[in-house]
């Protein structure tokens, strides 16, 4: 049985996997609650300046992927160009992140279907929902790549629909909807805060992106394909994200209550703009496209956190039983244990959804920062220390541009928005809230310390 992985992913596929990824509930439900924070520009601004970041991240992670190609991504990057220690540290970190983001987005799935079915227990969704990612990761990542294509397609094209009819409504609207930009306290509300909670908002939007150095390790001509789906990637989500905050603005004002729900799909800004369309069955249309998004997301999830835990037993990082593959090219054990982790979903559902569901995101969230300093962190020191030995930029096919200015305002970004977190914990909240919303970035230097001890130990020892 081989263990290498096989090489079965086409552009498209890579495009639609990093697409799947990221775009979910963060455009469907959370943009109006943006909007409603930090009014029309804060939300806009806050939305063009992560924008910006993600395009330097993107461009780091598409030169290193292009340069040496890798199912684990990130975390060789970080192991190879920062330490061992880091980049076992970013490794289980990848990993638990995606792992437990399965359980986030099939919870949240559950949550919707209750929208139509308000008297069965949503335990029973999120078991049909696991059962059917589960089986789709089986087969082989030809058959993944496919499906995941049309679940992204669906959402691409009622965003489109969606800024088409948003435009076509501005156009009728007095003075184009300029207006909202300037009652009451617009077109920043809440000052620095609303600023800052929507440049965190933005940040979860985006998450995902990443995707697309995971797969460079099972995608067919790397070298092409990469470069051409990180320049797709990024101007896609963020001409959707963008003027999808631009539509809205423009169209609802930022103190209409309506905003200011962001877990209802009544209140969701694309089914108040739909129904004007489509009338009482918008909320049914939308719910559908989130539960569409969910499951997509999920098993982007699924995915990415099977080929992180194969790239951490391929490494030693992990026991070698781990990078077993099945027929299909299936890291099969690494399937199951990352399944394993996902099936929280089941104690998620068991003690309450809201609670569970909460502190999952918020995990998540900050498991994808730390995520994307190391990737800010890697290139620097890829570039640093050790292009210079190889070759010098001359040997690259694709190269990141405005190094080192982009790196580093990347991981300074990054940094300030994982202090600002608490600020999503409001005014009142215990050091339980506290803890659990850095447990991730505690466990990331726990993972760090240990495992400097460990190999300083085994080293003397050996000595």
């Amino acid at each position: 049985m081989s263990s290498n992985l096989k090489q079965q992913l086409e552009s498209r596929h890579v495009n639609m996997i990093a697409i799947g990824g990221s775009i979910g509930t963060g455009i469907f439900l959370t943009s109006g609650y943006a909007i409603f924070v930090g009014g029309p520009g804060g939300a806009l601004l806050a939305y063009i300046l992560m924008a910006f970041i993600v395009y330097f991240l993107m461009t780091s992670l598409g030169e290193m992927s292009t340069y040496k190609p890798t199912s684990g991504s990130l975390c060789e990057y970080s192991n190879l160009y920062v330490g061992k220690s880091f980049g076992f540290a970013m490794g289980y970190n990848y990993w638990f992140n995606w792992a437990i983001t399965i359980a986030a987005e099939i919870s949240a799935a559950s949550l919707v279907v209750e929208f139509w079915f308000p008297t069965i227990n949503p335990i029973w969704f999120s078991l049909l929902f696991f059962i059917v990612i589960f089986i789709v990761n089986i087969f082989s990542v030809k058959m993944y790549g496919e499906i995941e294509c049309w679940l992204s397609f669906v959402k691409v094209a009622v965003i489109i629909l969606f800024i088409v009819l948003g435009i076509a409504t501005i156009i009728h609207q007095p003075q184009f909807g300029i207006k909202n930009w300037s009652i009451q306290n617009a077109p920043f509300n809440n000052g620095w805060f609303g600023f800052i909670s929507v440049f965190l908002f933005a940040g979860f939007s985006f998450q995902g992106t990443e995707l697309i150095g995971v797969a460079s390790g099972e995608t067919k001509n790397p070298e092409t394909s990469i470069p051409n789906a990180i320049k797709l990637v990024f101007w896609r989500l963020t001409l959707f994200y963008i003027l999808s905050i631009g539509v809205i603005s423009l169209l609802i004002a930022y103190n209409n209550p309506n905003l200011a729900s962001q877990d209802n799909v009544h209140m969701s800004p694309y089914t108040l703009v739909f129904s004007n369309y489509i009338g009482k069955y918008a909320a049914s249309f939308i719910n559908l496209v989130i539960l569409f998004a969910l499951i997509s997301a999920a098993n982007a999830s699924m995915y990415s956190a099977t080929r992180i835990l194969w790239y951490l037993g391929k490494n030693k990082q992990a026991p070698n039983f781990i990078t077993s593959l099945n027929k299909n090219g299936v890291p099969i054990i690494a399937l199951i244990l990352t399944a394993c982790i996902g099936s929280t979903v089941f104690i998620s559902s068991l003690v309450g959804n809201g609670v569970v569901f909460t502190y999952l995101v918020q995990i998540s969230s900050l498991c994808g920062f730390l995520a994307w300093f190391g990737i800010a962190l890697s290139h620097y020191k890829f570039r640093k220390n050790f292009l210079p030995h190889l070759g010098g930029v001359g040997i690259l096919k694709y190269k990141a541009k405005f190094y080192p200015f982009a790196q580093v305002i990347s991981m300074v970004m990054i940094v300030l928005i994982m202090l600002a977190q608490f600020i999503t914990l409001g005014q009142h909240y215990t050091i339980i809230d506290f803890l659990m919303i850095y447990s991730s970035v505690i466990l990331f230097f726990i993972l760090y310390i240990g495992h400097k001890i460990f190999t300083s130990l085994f080293r003397i020892s050996k000595d």
